[in-house]
């Protein structure tokens, strides 16, 4: 495909828009001539050029990228099958791909083909619900011994092998139903991990063939959008009536919490009906790829749906919060792809939580306390009262006052939620909702001495924000109680709550906590150090935002615990710098070649391909790279002794230079040791005639004498050598020695010299790269993004 100018650019990308892709897809499809070629005609073989919606333009952009080439000539009918909704799901599409590629150009049987893509294939819900429960009957044991820890992405696969054309939404529908019929609500062990010495027993009984499985995603199944990101689960904001939770009490009793008609009449007037999300992240460091997950959950829904969400820091602990990380904050959040509603801080509602506890007090609902922190344990653990619990709220009243006013010393006094110190759910032992600290507030100043708690604030300034999903991770949901709890308590009104897994990535650490130790330990350079999986880190490693939105879309927003393998990250890293990074060449540790039958001081200046589709009448599809008498390859690709298997360069053997001439090489100068290479003499082929097999890349002396451009490069490999370093009690003992190394006088080919930060390529042959922050207009860093080799199965993305 001929360069796209500029003014043609914005007419496919206003093409590419209509049809639904988002404005990141769009602009990165447009910078592959090649896709850009096939989407566009694409759009015009399904006559959509004025705009479709957004379902069908995404499976249009699936036939643009992945239909298969030898079935060309039957193109056009398989969009009239998806235009007319014949064909509307992407499982329905892979099928017809499979179906394609096996017939190849010549005819077929449309009754053949529309059996093989379920076309018209309507499957009951009273179908589903029979299969569902067949899958849970036969599964039965093992989801009652795993309970909620079940992969039920295990049980999708099942039902779909049976009812491949099932609605997803119903699928999902009735297997979380039948989950909670068969197990009821999670209790506080479900969502606690495995002992440390149960774990060890599994591990130990476990056989060693079967180790990948602990990985419930390794190969993952591949569910349909509406099983990836179930909003259409969630009820609409009018819908927000309906019982939200019930609290049982060690009494007996039991309090359901809803929304009453009054409250959410008036939540929708202020709201006009709209979705309202928050992301709200603790200011107290930078923040990482499982905030990652949270953005595309809070963001996502609030995108899909219409809505907006917030940036709310939740910042009521001074001590650890800086505007450094503030800063950075809203910074990781816009270079992400999200564009917050407002930006708002906990810290601006300080006033009306402090008014709302006092009413709290008032109400018989807290009480100031004096335990020690050591008390509070100790009465937790044996669920005792508080000696100060049924003190009279005239002196709880009076003794807040003090707190707020600085009159009692820190640590001398908290105010406490009256909820039901025997309850059997801990997050309702009478939890915290003020302490003292006097310590200046990095937003709000030195006006406060009191601050209020996570469980405290977080619900009440979700109700007054008017948030209509609080969406956040299953660690929380043993909160779910003391939530609703403290909304009913005060009148308040209730978003609707929904919990999902946290993002676990093996080979890390994703606790904030292990991540500061790194950091202020200088066991990393900062919180971007590219072997982090903090945003920032990924960032100056060379990671796109797309890529890591599109790991997090592929994984799902599920409810199920699992370690991701760190290749299925890389996997989606690949798949954009592949289309988007283009090709050059760079030598890490040379080898000096001298080509003896080419005059000394000739240079050549050959066309290599930035891209390897690059059509030859596009002049922007290549770079120019100068060819000497002295070029530099790899030591790695120069060995004294041939083998069948190997294709690198052998005295006496011949390898082509890529996008140059084969050479041959003719002689060995070695050391005074006659063990260490200095050089290797050749004569090239300049008519081309000799076809070795081995192409190599290389990198030669732009001018006679002068060596080539001289690049830093930093090689970055997992942090830690286990899988979950998070569960071994010496964690730091496992840290990845070769997680970084540097590479001081790598040679480059000319054209880098104009790199500037963050720029990314694929150094041929070695991997994808960017430039780091590190460079300076003297010497280039660069960091490796991620090699080449894709270990994660093509058959989940």
């Amino acid at each position: 495909m001929v360069g796209v100018s500029k003014g043609d650019k914005s007419e496919i990308l206003e093409l590419f828009l209509k049809i639904g892709l988002d404005d990141r897809t769009a602009k990165n499809t447009i910078a592959n001539n090649k896709v850009t070629a096939n989407l566009t005609a694409v759009i015009h073989e399904a006559a959509v050029t004025d705009g479709c919606e957004r379902r069908i333009g995404n499976l249009l952009y699936t036939v643009a990228t992945k239909y298969p080439t030898n079935a060309l000539v039957h193109r056009p009918t398989l969009l009239l099958y998806i235009v007319s909704s014949k064909i509307k799901t992407p499982a329905q599409l892979e099928a017809a791909f499979s179906f394609f590629a096996s017939t190849g150009s010549e005819n077929f049987e449309v009754d053949e083909f529309e059996e093989a893509c379920g076309v018209g294939v309507e499957v009951s819900s009273e179908d589903i619900e029979l299969t569902v429960n067949e899958v849970f009957e036969e599964n039965k044991n093992t989801i009652l011994e795993l309970r909620y820890r079940t992969n039920v992405g295990d049980l999708f696969a099942h039902v779909r092998k049976r009812l491949p054309w099932a609605d997803p939404k119903i699928v999902k529908q009735l297997i979380d139903a039948r989950m909670y019929e068969l197990l009821g609500e999670r209790t506080a062990a479900d969502i606690e991990k495995l002992s440390k010495k149960k774990e060890k027993k599994e591990k130990k009984e476990k056989p060693e063939k079967d180790e990948d499985k602990k990985f419930a995603n390794d190969a993952p199944v591949q569910l349909p959008e509406e099983d990836l990101f179930p909003i259409s689960n969630f009820p609409p904001p009018e819908e927000n009536y309906k019982v939200h939770t019930e609290i049982p009490f060690s009494d007996g009793s039991v309090l359901i919490c809803c929304n009453t008609k009054e409250v959410l009449d008036k939540h929708l007037e202020v709201t006009g009906g709209n979705v309202l999300t928050r992301f709200p992240p603790e200011p107290n460091g930078y923040l990482h790829i499982g905030h990652a997950k949270a953005m595309f959950v809070d963001f996502g829904l609030a995108k899909e749906r219409g809505g907006y969400c917030y940036l709310r820091y939740d910042d009521t602990n001074p001590e650890a919060e800086k505007k450094e990380y503030i800063d950075h904050i809203e910074e990781i959040v816009q270079w992400m792809g999200w564009e917050p509603f407002k930006i708002t801080y906990t810290s601006d509602y300080f006033q009306e939580l402090y008014e709302l506890a006092v009413e709290l007090i008032r109400r018989g609902h807290a009480y100031v306390d004096h335990q020690t922190p050591e008390e509070i344990k100790e009465y937790r653990e044996k669920k005792m009262n508080s000696p100060w619990r049924d003190r009279p709220i005239a002196e709880s009243l009076k003794l807040f006052e003090d707190m707020r006013n600085g009159r009692i010393e820190e640590g001398k006094a908290t105010l406490r939620m009256k909820q039901d110190m025997q309850n059997d759910n801990f997050n309702m032992y009478d939890l915290i909702a003020y302490r003292i600290k006097f310590t200046p507030h990095p937003h709000a100043g030195d006006k406060w001495c009191i601050y209020p708690s996570y469980d405290y604030a977080h619900c009440i300034v979700d109700s007054i924000e008017n948030i209509t999903h609080s969406l956040c991770t299953l660690e929380f949901e043993t909160r779910r109680a003391s939530y609703f709890w403290l909304l009913h308590a005060l009148g308040l009104y209730q978003p609707y709550v929904w919990e999902y897994s946290r993002l676990n990535v093996s080979n890390t650490v994703m606790s904030k906590r292990k991540l500061n130790f790194l950091v202020t330990n200088k066991y990393v350079d900062g919180w971007d150090d590219p072997c982090l999986m903090t945003l920032a880190g990924l960032r100056r490693r060379g990671v796109t935002s797309t890529s890591i939105n599109a790991f997090v879309q592929g994984i799902g927003i599920s409810r199920s615990d699992s370690l991701i393998r760190l290749d299925r990250l890389e996997y989606h890293i690949r798949e954009e710098l592949n289309k988007t990074a283009p090709r050059t060449m760079v030598v890490l540790n040379p080898l000096k070649v001298v080509i003896t039958n080419m005059e000394s001081g000739t240079i050549m200046h050959l066309d290599a391909k930035r891209w390897p589709d690059a059509q030859a009448d596009d002049a922007s599809a290549f770079y120019k790279v100068p060819f000497s008498n002295v070029v530099y390859i790899e030591h790695s690709d120069f060995r004294m002794k041939d083998s069948k298997d190997y294709y690198g360069l052998a005295p006496g053997k011949s390898v082509l230079l890529r996008y140059a001439f084969p050479i041959k090489c003719t002689e060995v100068i070695l050391s005074d040791d006659k063990e260490t290479i200095l050089q290797i003499w050749a004569e090239y082929d300049p008519s081309k005639k000799t076809k070795p097999k081995g192409v190599l890349h290389w990198v030669a002396e732009p001018s006679p004498g002068v060596n080539p451009l001289r690049v830093e490069v930093r090689l970055f490999d997992k942090l830690f050598n286990s899988e979950n370093p998070a569960e071994l009690d010496d964690w730091l003992s496992d840290l990845n020695p070769d997680s970084k190394v540097v590479i001081p006088e790598a040679y480059a080919e000319p054209s880098l010299h104009s790199a500037a930060v963050r720029d990314r390529f694929q150094f041929e042959r070695l991997g994808y790269f960017a430039v780091d922050k590190d460079s300076t207009p003297e010497k280039l860093v660069f960091n490796r993004t991620v090699t080449l080799k894709d270990s994660f199965p093509k058959g989940g993305k």
